[in-house]
Formats: structure tokens, sequence, C-alpha cells
């Protein structure tokens, strides 16, 4: 026997899907979505859709999405995302680093004197912000200079939300 599929079933498991906006895949693999009307984060390999787990995560081109309980906190909108604008790398990338770069200033004001802040969510987000400052500034020829990520930090230290000061 046979059985039919009503049309109207079809379309609502195929909406969901054409709605969702695709960011540029993550740089380790796999294909980055984000609903629009949620900010719901999901993460497709190998045909699997999994949610994309909370962290930092550097994308194919470059750019850094942070992701909290699920939700996309950071990075340029894709259309019909609600998140705000992230300004030009030209604004502030290439220029000179003096003392404390902005990801070591948000590890140490989110993390906390001698890391006691260092088991939060926050600190955890931090250090890998760091850690991927470190690299590109190590894979640069001048390694006192703002990387992408760098400014990423710089423009992320005004959300007391997500960063906020270690207690």
């Amino acid at each position: 026997m046979r059985y039919a599929i009503p049309f109207t079933f079809l379309l609502a498991a195929v909406l969901p899907v054409l709605a969702a906006d695709t960011a540029p895949g993550l740089q380790y693999g796999g294909a980055v979505t984000v609903d629009p009307d949620t900010n719901r984060a999901t993460i497709t390999r190998d045909g699997v859709t999994t949610p994309l787990w909370d962290g930092a995560h550097r994308l194919q081109d470059g750019s850094v999405l942070i992701i909290r309980q699920g939700i996309s906190v950071s990075r340029e909108p894709m259309p019909g995302t609600r998140l705000p604008p992230i300004p030009e790398a030209a604004e502030w990338e290439g220029a000179p680093i003096v003392g404390h770069s902005p990801c070591e200033k948000l590890v140490n004001r989110v993390c906390g004197e001698q890391q006691r802040c260092g088991e939060s969510e926050a600190c955890n987000l931090a250090r890998q912000l760091l850690t991927m400052e470190q690299d590109e500034r190590a894979a640069s020829e001048n390694h006192n200079r703002m990387t992408y990520t760098s400014g990423e930090c710089d423009r992320v230290d005004a959300d007391r939300e997500l960063f906020p000061f270690c207690k």
C-alpha cells in the first residue's frame, strides 16, 4: 500500500530550511546555518545537522562567530538576522598594538586577577578569542598589529551581558 504525504506536511518540513541563512562554513569543515528569526546556529556535516556548540568559531572567510546557548551572538549579520553590524576591518586591522592586545584585555577583565573567574563561560569564550588572535598574529609578518580577531575582541568588550566583569 502506498501512502500519500500531504503537501502541507512537506511544505512545513522544507520551509524552515529554506528560510535559514547559510554562513560561510567553519574553517575546519561543515556548513553553518543561522535561523534569521531565532539566531539559532546549526552545523551540517556529512548530511547530519546538529546545533553548533557554544564557543568562538573561525569561519572560512576569516570572521568569528560566537555561539552562546546555541544562539549566534556575534558576527556580521546575514540577510534577515537581527545582529548589530561589525565595523569594516580596514578601520582597525593592521593598526599597531601598544601594551596588551584587545583580546588580552578582554581575558584580563572577564577572567579576573589570578583567573578568579576562570571557570566562567565568558572567560572560556574570551580565551578562545585570545587563542585565535595569537594564531593570527603569529602567522602575520608583524606580530604587534591588530588582526581581525583583535577587532572582534575590541567590539565585544562593550557587551557586558556576554562578557561581564569578573567580580
